[in-house]
Parts: structure tokens; sequence; C-alpha cells
């Protein structure tokens, strides 16, 4: 997601401090503390700004960026459409910051399983942001990226390669080899090269990923924990098994710890350790952990 930065509210300190806290929450990863100061951001921004405007729009989109990272889709939805709107009606529909509304509504419904909804708000936005920014801007790069990852996830194996290379050059050119989002285009193309079987090509990339976000995030960061499973799930397909269990582990204590235990993202690494324990025969430590990630998935999207 793009977060855009809030300006200082005039007449609004405590706004702005909800907002800063809000902030440091999320870059720390602690998504239940940045969720609690967002809603009380998005009071005081209503109380400032009207209900109009950009700078309330942009606190729509960034709270509704926490509930969709926190998979409270149903939260996220109207805040996401209130923002869009009000985008398009200050700044049009050729303007970038309409674009990355555009985008995100795309990833919520693209979580909630509504592809038939998600891929046009893709495309969409990710012909605005070429024709603003042009192509090597890095906004235009993760809008190929969050393309190419819909596609993986819709089995489009063909049409997600060559927008993940493109994506990932564009951020090597501009924005070097060591911040979070090169790492997360490494870790996107190596999940692409997994489900298309080519796991030689999906290690070095994974484990690539994995250094850069510890180094950067540390090792208590939900992207480190993804890493971790991702590498997990290599070997797991590898029949490297002495080597996944512990990083499964690893990614399903950080995952409890930081996102709890009511997110999809703690339910999929309950899953997968569960398949690993079937590979090795352990069925009885799967069954439970079928069980609670069926029931965690139930709960959160309704399914």
């Amino acid at each position: 997601f793009l977060l855009i930065t809030l300006p200082l509210l005039s007449n609004g300190q405590m706004g702005q401090i909800y907002y800063d806290l809000m902030k440091s929450s999320l870059n720390k990863g602690d998504y239940n503390n940045a969720i609690e100061w967002g809603k009380k951001a998005l009071i005081e921004a209503e109380k400032e700004f009207g209900g109009k405007g950009i700078d309330y729009a942009n606190c729509l989109n960034n709270s509704a960026n926490l509930f969709s990272n926190k998979a409270y889709y149903k939260n996220a939805e109207p805040l996401y459409l209130q923002s869009m709107e009000i985008k398009k009606r200050v700044l049009g529909v050729e303007h970038p910051d309409f674009a990355t509304s555009l985008n995100n509504l795309a990833s919520l419904y693209s979580k909630m399983g509504r592809f038939a909804e998600a891929e046009p708000l893709y495309l969409q936005s990710l012909e605005i942001t070429k024709k603003a920014l042009g192509v090597e801007h890095p906004d235009f790069a993760t809008s190929l990226n969050n393309l190419a990852g819909f596609y993986s996830k819709m089995g489009r194996f063909a049409e997600a390669e060559p927008l993940y290379l493109q994506s990932l050059e564009i951020k090597k050119k501009v924005s070097g080899v060591d911040l979070p989002d090169f790492a997360t285009s490494l870790n996107n193309l190596a999940s692409l090269y997994l489900a298309m079987g080519r796991d030689a090509e999906a290690e070095p990339l994974y484990i690539q990923s994995m250094e850069i976000r510890k180094n950067v995030l540390g090792v208590e960061h939900p992207d480190y924990a993804s890493s971790l499973n991702n590498l997990a799930s290599l070997y797991r397909t590898m029949w490297q098994f002495s080597e996944a269990e512990p990083l499964f582990l690893q990614s399903l204590e950080i995952r409890k710890k930081i996102l709890g235990v009511d997110h999809p993202d703690y339910a999929m690494s309950l899953n997968n350790l569960a398949e690993l324990y079937i590979k090795i025969g352990r069925f009885k430590d799967a069954e439970p952990l079928f069980i609670q990630s069926m029931e965690i998935i139930k709960r959160t999207l309704g399914v």
C-alpha cells in the first residue's frame, strides 16, 4: 500500500499526535495499536476538515489500509470508497492519488476473493500511474507488482512474470537493493517461481529478500515472518523438512504476537505447518492445526 503523508493539522495538534503514533506503530508492525491510534486520528481529522478535502481523504485511506492489513475487510471497504470519491471529485480521475485509491480498493477485493471487481481497478490504476508519472517511477513499479501479484494469485503465471521482472528492474534502478520495497519484489517473484515449480530460481530470491527484511525491519516484523514462511514452504516442496519446520514455527510465533490469533496470515501459518506434518507422517500433530486454521478463516473471511 502507498501511505500518503498527512500535513501538520492546523488547530488540530491532537490529530497529528494520533497520526504520528499510528505511523510509528505501523512501521514497527504493531497493527493493533496502529488501528487504535488511526481511529482517534480519523475522529480528529473529521472535526478538523469537516469530512471533506484531500487531507481527510488521506486519513480515510490510511485508516482503511490498517483495517485491511489486520483483515478487518468490512471496516476497510467503506473508508476506501469514501476516500476514492473525495479524490475523484477534488483531483479528478487522472491524478496519481486517485490511482492509489483504485489500487488499494483492488487489493482489498483481491483479499476478499472478489476477483472480477479487482482486476479492472488494478488495470485502471496502472494506466493512470503510467500516464501521470511515467514508466520509471516507483509508483508505476508498485502498480506493476500489484497487478502481477493478482495474476499470480489467479494462476495466470505467464502474465505475471514479465510484470514482476519489470517492476524489479525499476525499483533496483531508482531505489536500490537494500530497501523493504525491493525485498517485496524479490519475494513476490520467488513465490511465482515456487508456484511454477522453478524451485532453484526461487530459493536465492527468498533468502535475499529475507535478509533485507531482517536487517531493515527486524525479526519481529510481519514481513519478516512472511519471508520465513515462504522459505519454509519452498523447503517443504523440496522435501527438506528439517529446514522447513523451524522456519514455520518461528513465522507462526511472530504472526501470533504481532497480528493475533484471528488473522488470516496466522491461519495460513497453522495450515502450512499442518501440511508439513502430514508429509512427514505426524498426523496427530497436523489435525488440530488444520481445525484451528479453518475456524479462523470462517470467522474472519466468512467462508
